[in-house]
């Protein structure tokens, strides 16, 4: 553990002692280090060097995969601007999810469509992330079997939410921030909570993450070698009735140099029933209406991205 900050849980426990840990961390600071993730450190590096290429790429490249309402391909700067901020947010970002066939059943469903890649350009992307997106979604579903159990169901409670997951990958692009920009509420990303369930995120060695916790002040959630960032999202929240905390953070990138990091938000199918009364305990009232995570996030991010707006 990391005194009064960001907890540090081991996955290599038993999944009663994880879930004991993840329960403490979700219901006060709401985020959480993992370690022992199994993930090898040659498909991090990667990620991290097919992002790196890709954003190095000139402007036109990059707009030939521009993202859509569909919420796949490239979003340049200035199109993202979180609810209630202030100004837009300084920062790039590649969005992807799990591939999808002609015939895949969710096609067309909120949330759900083919990726955007750059091949004939960056053949590299697809075969770089890929890997790295399907490593984070099996330790997703490792940390939700502990997420089951801290909320006093069986460990594969969530497996019938998650036969095709929801999952979006992202790879983001910080810029150094101006002093000027925190002055005028711009960040590399604003004040926000995350719109799904769970988000496991690997970032770089600049730093930049702070969490809000329950008193107002923000604290640091620096990188630690072998570890992934996870946090609990609305999503969550709803489903475990507020038991869990899905907590304000933000991203300040002071370093002089780009800040990057790769977020999966790892999501349910996208019709799945968020229902509170899966973990209701005795004498408990639903908070919560039933919600499904395709309409709720494409909802959010309706409120958030400028591509809604401004392109069909």
């Amino acid at each position: 553990m990391i005194s009064g900050t960001v907890p540090v849980i081991d996955l290599s426990k038993n999944t009663e002692t994880i879930a004991a840990n993840i329960h403490e961390a979700a219901t006060g600071i709401g985020f959480f280090y993992v370690s022992e993730h199994g993930i090898p450190q040659q498909v991090i590096d990667e990620a991290f060097a097919a992002s790196r290429l890709f954003f190095e790429m000139p402007e036109n490249i990059k707009q030939a995969v521009a993202i859509g309402t569909d919420q796949r391909g490239w979003m340049g700067p200035g199109m993202s601007r979180m609810a209630g901020s202030m100004a837009t947010d300084r920062k790039e970002v590649f969005f992807w999810g799990r591939e999808v066939a002609a015939n895949d059943p969710d096609l067309g469903k909120a949330m759900v469509a083919p990726n955007r890649w750059p091949d004939d350009v960056v053949p590299c992307l697809r075969e770089g992330v890929n890997p790295y997106y399907r490593a984070v979604c099996n330790v997703g579903a490792r940390v939700m079997e502990a997420v089951a159990v801290a909320l006093g169901g069986a460990p594969d409670t969530f497996a019938p939410f998650y036969t095709r997951p929801l999952a979006r990958g992202q790879l983001v692009h910080y810029p150094p921030c101006a002093p000027e920009d925190e002055a005028e509420g711009r960040f590399g990303v604003a004040p926000h909570t995350d719109f799904g369930v769970l988000t496991l995120l690997m970032q770089d060695d600049s730093g930049g993450l702070q969490v809000q916790q329950r008193d107002g002040q923000w604290i640091e959630a620096p990188p630690l070698p072998g570890t992934l960032v996870c946090n609990i999202g609305d999503l969550l929240q709803r489903w475990s009735n507020d038991r869990f905390v899905s907590t304000v953070h933000r991203v300040v990138n002071r370093n002089a140099q780009v800040r990057q990091s790769i977020p999966v938000f790892y999501d349910p199918n996208t019709d799945a029933v968020v229902d509170p009364r899966l973990f209701l305990r005795d004498g408990e009232d639903a908070r919560h209406e039933p919600i499904t995570p395709g309409e709720h996030i494409a909802g959010r991010n309706r409120q958030s991205f400028s591509q809604y707006t401004t392109r069909n």
